[in-house]
């Protein structure tokens, strides 16, 4: 695991090389995770977090309401075990996806658009309950703890090793999580 000095240190040179065209895009970058955000560093620790949601009144930022938001999230568990519907081309995977994952990992945190759905996903039922959410989120996620068959490439990141693929999940959790905020009182 790479320390903040060490993230710090890699990525002049990082930015440096690739602008050159002297590395490949993940090269500094292997083997290098950055802590995952607090309350998502463990798959049981997210679970809490789902779970939590049917106790504590919470309000959700964004065009998606919280269920919506939940079941995208179990929607992306589900296809790394049954496939995406939609997958970027090879070469995007093999390129920018794989980059992009290696610099989210390195970072220990995920950044992408929360409103946009998984390409060829079914839409979001937008009259979903919470409980609903909760439920579908929380099964996807024990389906994945459970599975022990080979997982699906991911539709932008191609294929992952499960701790990845954990890792991945683990981070998407935590950037949509960063919308939900308590209810005002």
């Amino acid at each position: 695991m790479c320390t903040p000095q060490d993230k710090d240190s890699i990525e002049p040179r990082r930015r440096w090389l690739l602008a050159a065209g002297l590395l490949p895009s993940t090269a500094l970058l292997s083997g290098c995770q950055g802590r995952l955000p607090e309350g998502f560093q463990q798959w049981k620790e997210a679970q809490t977090a789902v779970l939590e949601l049917r106790f504590r009144s919470r309000r959700h930022e964004g065009d998606w309401t919280l269920p919506q938001t939940l079941i995208h999230l179990a929607q992306s568990i589900e296809y790394s075990i049954s496939g995406y519907p939609e997958a970027k081309p090879a070469w995007f995977q093999a390129t920018l996806g794989k980059t992009a994952f290696a610099l989210f990992d390195a970072r220990g945190e995920m950044s992408h658009n929360r409103d946009e759905p998984i390409p060829g996903a079914p839409a979001l039922d937008r009259e979903a309950t919470l409980k609903q959410g909760v439920q579908r989120l929380l099964d996807a996620m024990e389906a994945f703890a459970a599975y022990t068959g080979p997982l699906k490439p991911h539709f932008a990141y191609g294929q992952l090793d499960r701790a990845a693929y954990e890792r991945a999940h683990l981070m998407h959790l935590a950037n949509h999580w960063e919308r939900i905020k308590p209810a005002a009182s």
